[in-house]
């Protein structure tokens, strides 16, 4: 009989894996570290808060503090599906495990679906290659403006970028673009997200807008569409609505930062009663992972970590919180792209048991599964839900 609960709150630190998974050489992967790294590399790193609920006891091997009596339950979680991409690792967090990758195309999208493209949005493009954004509009934003033309890129994962000045293209006109490419890319083509990214400014000064827009393809039916048949609600902060195509989503706020997602967490811990706060923290993978910045990766949790007390505080007495993440993108490793990665878990709440030690769930929809029983919602995955190990008597 599942367990009937108020809330949990599940914050996803985009990108803070805790070692490589056993299939990782498959990937290029072996030996990579997000957590570990950082902690080798930048020892100065001061996360009490984490460390306090367990974060250094997941894993005994790497340099992170260990503590006694950790204030959480704590483990790792294995990553079933095919790929290391954001879309890959959210769903299956939800509750869906992909026997395929999203397809990646680091040379650039076929001559072929290109042209059928630009004859469907009626204008030529530029680009078409694999780059950063920042990067790619100084490089191409002259031409873009001179020419009207659209600026396409991707990069390591799975996206169809579109880069377009809001001055030269309307905002609305940019959406309807990238509305055109997502109904487009399909079959061998299906990348996860095709993502809007307008632009502002003068040549040489060129900045991205906060206008961006997620195209994701629909995912399948995951605990978040159990929890809304069920009379719950869901709320998605930061790029949670995106990544799920709204779908399972009954309320979304969308952030532009870390700190704009940790405050409407905090907000919406005090203030809503959404049986589900799933939180996107972003900032760790887009600013600091892919540009292998290891002191700004520090940073950036040591900024989180300042939040933890504040979030801690603010829990109702059935509330749930679960951090984890949905990937690596160790910061010391090769290249720019997300790294194949065990990911953290720590649960913690006033009715959870403090200092289990889960060891290893099989595959991030383990969380899904926890997740239903925690609020009495039937949910069939192949996940396996651990609530019977830290649930306090």
């Amino acid at each position: 009989m599942p367990i009937k609960s108020n809330r949990v709150i599940l914050i996803v630190l985009d990108s803070v894996g805790i070692g490589y998974l056993p299939d990782a050489h498959v990937y290029g992967d072996e030996g990579s570290n997000t957590l570990g790294h950082i902690a080798e590399k930048y020892p100065s790193l001061h996360i009490p808060n984490l460390i306090r609920l367990g974060l250094g006891n997941i894993d005994p091997t790497n340099l992170l503090p260990k503590v006694a009596t950790p204030l959480a339950s704590y483990g790792k979680a294995m990553e079933l599906s095919a790929g290391k991409d954001t879309t890959t690792g959210h769903w299956e967090i939800a509750g869906t495990i992909l026997d395929k990758p999203f397809p990646t195309f680091p040379d650039g999208f076929p001559t072929e679906f290109m042209a059928s493209f630009e004859a469907a949005i009626g204008l030529q493009t530029i680009g078409n290659y694999s780059a950063s954004g920042t990067a790619i509009i100084d490089e191409l934003g002259d031409e873009h403006v001179l020419t009207g033309y659209p600026i396409v890129y991707t990069s390591a994962d799975s996206v169809f970028q579109i880069a377009m000045h809001e001055d030269v293209i309307s905002i609305e006109k940019q959406y309807k673009i990238c509305q055109i490419a997502r109904e487009m890319l399909v079959g061998e083509y299906e990348v996860g997200r095709v993502i809007a990214r307008p632009f502002v400014g003068t040549s040489g000064q060129y900045v991205r807008s906060s206008r961006r827009k997620d195209f994701a393809t629909m995912p399948p039916d995951n605990v978040l569409d159990a929890i809304n048949q069920q009379g719950k609600e869901v709320l998605g902060i930061g790029k949670i609505y995106d990544i799920f195509a709204g779908k399972g989503i009954t309320r979304s706020i969308k952030t532009a930062n870390n700190q704009e997602g940790i405050e409407a967490t905090l907000s919406s811990i005090e203030n809503d009663n959404a049986s589900l706060i799933f939180t996107n923290l972003v900032d760790f993978d887009m600013h600091f992972g892919h540009r292998r910045d290891v002191p700004g990766y520090a940073h950036c949790l040591e900024e989180f970590d300042k939040y933890l007390p504040a979030l801690q505080l603010n829990l109702k007495e059935d509330d749930l919180l679960i951090i984890t993440a949905d990937h690596g993108n160790d910061p010391t490793w090769k290249g720019t792209d997300h790294t194949r990665e065990y990911i953290p878990v720590l649960l913690y709440g006033k009715n959870v048991k403090s200092g289990i030690n889960i060891g290893v769930m099989n595959s991030f929809a383990d969380i899904a599964a926890t997740t239903a029983e925690f609020l009495g919602i039937d949910f069939a995955t192949t996940g396996l839900s651990y609530l019977r190990h830290i649930k306090a008597d």
